[in-house]
């Protein structure tokens, strides 16, 4: 899972946005380019007024010692800047812009609705407590991150917004209903409200970079800081936890219009259920020959007969699964594990010329504690304007309270070979690799309103070319956990279709997930909880994959022999992180609709 998708979240439910002087931009080619830049530099650079934090991570720092709001009014701003905006994007006649405008322009326009139809028809600002815990967590963790400055500026910036973080976390609670509030958001949110107490701690580690008057004040704002988590906490714990009753499932008509806006494809929910049952079917049938290969021979192997019943199938796969499950890092040796990985990776990708690999810098950490909980490792890219600052490939620990049962289990899931697969998704050459390319991109439009179909499916589709190339020697037990991971990666969106439209129960989930997917209890158990939590994201996965492979095929086909790998790769991905219809219409010069 890749984080810029958050920032694109982010983005959706603020209207945030960078704009600094100096950021090299796209040429305008004619008139109409010049007005399409002048209303969308307007739009980004007053939304940024609304959402300082958003911009820290950027890498607009012109208002790092602020904070923002997140009041009701402060929604009601956000909304209408987006409404103006699209009234003032209606005067452009869009067939004179240039085509790089026209594709900017495109995501303008499916952004300013979705901006609207999110603040004043679903209204997560209302019922998602999760939008402002990440909100008020950003606006530290921004800050202290990464060395965009010397520390003691970065402190002087953190010392203020610590001081305002009462004010901040009130004015959540004014906006939050908790009666729309589902009771696993609320649940959620008081976890990680608990985990902002370590950012300020993390912040007042790093005052010995200050003199003592200035040290002085940042610990009496980290101590101001603090008694507003409390207060927040008890908030949560008292006020919203027990009133929680709103319902997680979005129903069809909410879940197909967010679809519509997160994909900014044509394709409906029906099509990707569809196309996720066939790709469920085709995948399993697939992993059973190479089943029968690997069992071959095996004393105690189940029987593979040519053409198995469901319970042979399903008894043979889960025989060739335990030889992946076998191999496993230790509980503390993830991260190393992972370290390995990431070098083994990398000299593979340079070695079989498969894509330019970017010269910048990334790192493997823990995830801090106000981002635990949904998902177990992503990548932390930095913004477009802090493009020269390290990626962040951040992994959740193994939670200390967790018995060995536990921990077991989770190391099955993050076996030897599906940590590979995650490193490959989340690193090289996946969402690290990728969105480097994409930061080099001059839009800024481009680069914030950022396509998750496009980021999560070339992960997807990174995995794939690895196993394809040949990485880990061919070995036909690390196709089968990339084949595993492609069956979560459609379980993502039949899951998110089923809990959100067509009221699959837990039971009904977990099934799919461990016996279908073959996911580990504490996997799909950690699933069932993302799918509530959230709503539109898990099948970008999907829907990106295929949009990725579909592309390639069609470049490579006619091409034939000639077809260079790493050119088409890197044009591909040139284009910074458009919807994958865009990247092909530039590609092929066709229309931009």
């Amino acid at each position: 899972m890749n984080p810029f998708l958050n920032r694109r979240l982010f983005l959706t439910l603020t209207g945030a946005a960078a704009l600094i002087p100096g950021r090299a931009r796209a040429q305008a080619a004619n008139a109409t380019d010049e007005a399409f830049d002048q209303i969308a530099e307007g739009w980004l650079e007053e939304s940024i007024r609304l959402s300082p934090p958003y911009a820290t991570s950027l890498g607009d720092h012109r208002f790092d010692d602020q904070l923002g709001d997140l009041g009701p009014a402060s929604w009601r701003a956000r909304s209408d800047l987006a409404r103006r905006a699209l009234e003032q994007f209606a005067s452009i006649d869009r067939a004179a812009l240039s085509r790089e405008h026209q594709v900017d322009a495109a995501l303008l326009d499916n952004s300013l609705r979705g901006d609207i139809w999110t603040h004043d028809v679903l209204q997560a600002w209302a019922r998602d407590p999760l939008v402002h815990n990440e909100y008020a967590g950003s606006a530290l963790y921004s800050l202290i991150a990464r060395e965009f400055a010397p520390l003691p500026e970065r402190l002087r910036a953190a010392t203020v917004r610590l001081q305002g973080f009462p004010a901040l976390l009130a004015s959540t609670r004014d906006a939050l209903d908790p009666s729309r509030v589902p009771a696993i958001h609320a649940q959620t949110v008081s976890g990680q409200n608990r985990g902002l107490a370590s950012l300020v701690d993390m912040i007042l580690a790093e005052g010995r970079a200050l003199g003592p008057t200035e040290r002085a004040a940042l610990n009496d704002a980290g101590r101001i800081a603090k008694l507003g988590i409390e207060a927040h906490q008890q908030w949560i714990d008292e006020v919203l936890v027990p009133g929680a009753q709103g319902d997680f499932r979005l129903g069809p008509d909410l879940y197909d219009a967010k679809l519509a806006f997160a994909l900014n494809s044509p394709l409906s929910r029906a099509e990707i259920k569809a196309q996720g049952e066939a790709e469920m079917a085709r995948v399993r049938n697939e992993m059973y020959q190479i089943a029968r290969d690997v069992l071959a021979g095996r004393e105690g192997a189940p029987a593979t007969p040519r053409r198995p019943t469901d319970a042979q199938r399903q008894t043979v796969l889960d025989a060739a699964m335990e030889l992946v499950y076998a191999d496993r890092p230790s509980r503390d040796g993830l991260v190393q594990a992972a370290e390995a990985m990431l070098v083994s990776a990398t000299d593979f990708v340079r070695e079989r010329n498969l894509v330019t690999v970017p010269d910048e810098p990334v790192r493997i950490v823990l995830t801090p504690e106000f981002q635990r909980g949904v998902a177990v490792a992503y990548c932390d890219s930095p913004g477009p304007l802090d493009r020269e600052q390290p990626t962040f490939y951040k992994i959740s620990p193994i939670p200390d309270g967790w018995t060995d049962d536990q921990a077991q289990s989770f190391l099955r899931e993050y076996n030897t070979r599906a940590l590979e697969g995650v490193t490959v998704h989340e690193a090289m050459p996946g969402h690290y690799l990728q969105l480097a390319h994409a930061n080099r991109y001059p839009s800024m439009v481009r680069a914030v309103l950022a396509s998750g179909p496009f980021i999560e499916g070339w992960a997807c589709y990174a995995q794939d070319v690895m196993v394809e190339a040949g990485h880990l020697e061919g070995d036909p037990l690390y196709r089968l956990a990339n084949l595993k991971f492609l069956l979560r990666v459609i379980a993502n969106a039949l899951l998110d279709i089923g809990v959100h439209v067509d009221g699959m129960s837990r039971d009904e989930a977990m099934r799919m997930m461990t016996e279908d997917a073959f996911q580990q209890e504490s996997e799909a158990a950690g699933k069932w909880i993302r799918a509530q939590l959230s709503s539109a994201q898990l099948p970008t996965y999907f829907v990106g994959w295929r949009e990725h492979w579909a592309l390639r095929r069609e470049m490579q086909e006619p091409e034939g022999e000639r077809f260079d790998l790493k050119a088409y790769h890197d044009q591909v991905l040139s284009y910074g992180s458009p919807p994958v219809r865009y990247a092909r219409a530039l590609m092929k010069g066709e229309p931009i609709n």
